[in-house]
């Protein structure tokens, strides 16, 4: 690790990109920038914007196996500057931390894999195999026009990823305590119940959407959907309702209508298809007239012990000298498309605990200490096995 703060590229990288207002889905040059630098050390790019969205796909070499590092340089908004201690995107060191907009999620993380990406192919100018970067500014935002379409740019080609390590901050108190091997699908479900509505003192000429959808939604929200099955790796299926409605407000009228929107986060002893046609089932038991419309957000995905698994859980330890904890819990990500054409992806990245907040910080030390984890691992995948 660099003696003092102005030797560290990764610092130094970070704050560049953080000082850069990318709010999604604005990219704001950050990957212009970085496409620069990794054209500097004879990686490709190729542009696959679409619709606003910047998207950069770079890669060094043809052969395989292809190891590809992924992120995203949107950020979401600040929120309101003045609760931030610092300027939110003017990136502040304050103590052992950088503070600013993006630090966590995942600038530093982006900062830290570009630079170890550079240190390896100074070093290793003929590893073998390839080395691949995959940037968006959509991963904040509504996720279409990002990883989604290059993934489906690379299918065109009929380029796989071997491995594929995403920079998200997955981290708890230490860098790298923690690592993603998976992630949990998701789906959002709006029902609507229909009812007929009345005045409330004549409730036989009315019919209750309330009242009918509280024993339907007794049975969903008491429902084992994994049926007693155990994953070694995901915590249980579940259901959650985010937001129900009904009524004008007023205290004398039955609602013609009921909107309940609920979501599912699922492990992969489930599909959408199944859990949508079990809702299906309870909510026909219960006789309810009703519209229900789904929105799936992607498919559980998992990476297994493995290569990749394996090697990561050894880079942390060569660096940090502790055993990294494999989860899956915790939202999604764009790994959730990566995954169709990439059979081994985990998220490594800095800790997760200021992400989305008001004075957003990471420590400092941390991001050398990712670069060095980084490095080990590419080391690991590409050069100990010539």
């Amino acid at each position: 690790m660099p003696d003092n703060l102005s030797d560290s590229p990764t610092l130094w990288l970070a704050r560049e990109l953080v000082g850069r207002a990318s709010v999604t889905p604005e990219d704001a040059g950050c990957q212009r920038f970085i496409a620069e630098r990794l054209a500097a050390v004879d990686f490709d790019c190729t542009w696959l914007s679409k619709n606003g969205v910047t998207n950069l796909w770079a890669r060094r070499g043809s052969g395989h196996p292809l190891l590809c590092f992924a992120g995203h340089t949107d950020v979401v908004p600040s929120g309101d500057g003045q609760s931030w201690t610092v300027d939110p995107f003017t990136p502040t060191i304050i103590g052992d931390n950088i503070y600013g907009r993006g630090i966590a999620d995942m600038k530093g993380g982006v900062a830290a894999f570009v630079v170890a990406l550079e240190n390896f192919v100074r070093r290793s100018p003929r590893h073998r195999g390839s080395l691949a970067v995959l940037l968006t500014s959509d991963e904040e935002g509504d996720a279409v026009n990002g990883t989604a379409h290059v993934v489906e740019a690379l299918k065109a080609q009929n380029t796989n990823i071997d491995y594929c390590i995403i920079g998200e901050p997955s981290s708890r108190k230490r860098v790298g305590d923690t690592l993603k091997n998976g992630r949990r699908g998701s789906m959002n479900g709006i029902l609507l119940v229909h009812g007929i509505q009345g005045h409330i003192a004549y409730p036989q000429d009315t019919k209750n959407p309330i009242h009918m959808v509280i024993p339907a939604l007794a049975e969903l929200l008491a429902t084992d959907w994994d049926d007693g099955k155990k994953n070694q790796y995901f915590p249980p299926t579940s259901l959650q309702c985010s937001n129900i409605h009904a009524g004008m407000g007023a205290s004398n009228v039955v609602p013609e209508a009921l909107t309940l929107h609920f979501n599912f986060r699922f492990s992969s002893e489930n599909t959408a298809e199944s859990l949508q046609a079990r809702v299906e089932t309870i909510l026909r038991k219960h006789r309810l007239n009703y519209t229900l419309t789904w929105q799936f957000s992607g498919k559980p995905f998992l990476t297994p012990h493995g290569d990749l698994v394996e090697h990561a859980v050894d880079a942390v330890k060569d660096i940090m000298g502790i055993t990294p904890r494999l989860s899956c819990d915790g939202g999604t990500s764009d790994g959730r498309f990566i995954a169709d054409i990439c059979p081994q992806l985990i998220e490594m990245g800095l800790p997760n605990a200021t992400i989305h907040k008001i004075d957003e910080h990471v420590p400092v030390a941390d991001l050398d200490m990712l670069t060095l984890i980084y490095e080990r691992l590419i080391e690991r995948l590409l050069n100990d096995g010539q």
